[in-house]
């Protein structure tokens, strides 16, 4: 299968630099790789991958930097169905090594989960959740990405690949 823009005249285009049209902040899970799933090319979307779309320092960083530098107007926080590391949350006990600040970050989404009653769908209100969570944080980020959202030249949404039909639900 071929993709587009992977020519050799796109490749030089891209020496002079990028303009990604989109953020996509998406979780490490080999099954879904955003370039992929909405079928893009070199240099048409920046891409941030982390273990159930978590947010550190560096992330938030690389957001600002596509957004205030190649002035992306759009950030789109990817969810996805079975995800591991909200599997990990929701099933608590102790994490070893680095993963403990992983379950940490998302243990919130679950935790809002169990109070509006989930029960047995707690893996999927959990995986939602830590979405809309990404998303309210990156919309309050200070100064860079809030001062974007308020001058209405920056839109952050979230949303939830689904593995079995292979389609993107956009999360309201």
């Amino acid at each position: 299968a071929s993709h587009p823009h992977q020519s050799p005249e796109r490749r030089a285009e891209l020496i002079s630099g990028q303009q990604p049209f989109a953020v996509i902040l998406g979780c490490s899970d080999s099954r879904i790789p955003p370039e992929l799933i909405f079928d893009q090319g070199l240099g048409d979307v920046f891409v941030i991958r982390t273990a159930g779309e978590v947010v550190d320092n560096a992330s938030l960083a690389s957001i600002e930097y596509a957004v205030d530098h190649l002035g992306v107007p759009l950030v789109m926080v990817l969810g996805h169905d079975s995800c591991g590391a909200v599997t990990a949350a929701v099933q608590g006990g102790e994490a070893e090594g680095h993963l403990g600040s992983l379950m940490d970050f998302i243990r919130p989404a679950v935790e809002q989960a169990r109070e509006a009653g989930e029960g047995s769908d707690l893996l999927n209100g959990s995986i939602d959740n830590n979405v809309f969570n990404i998303v309210e944080a990156l919309k309050s980020s200070q100064p860079v990405l809030s001062e974007k959202v308020e001058a209405g030249e920056l839109m952050i949404l979230g949303a939830r690949y689904r593995l079995d039909s292979g389609l993107v639900e956009i999360l309201e």
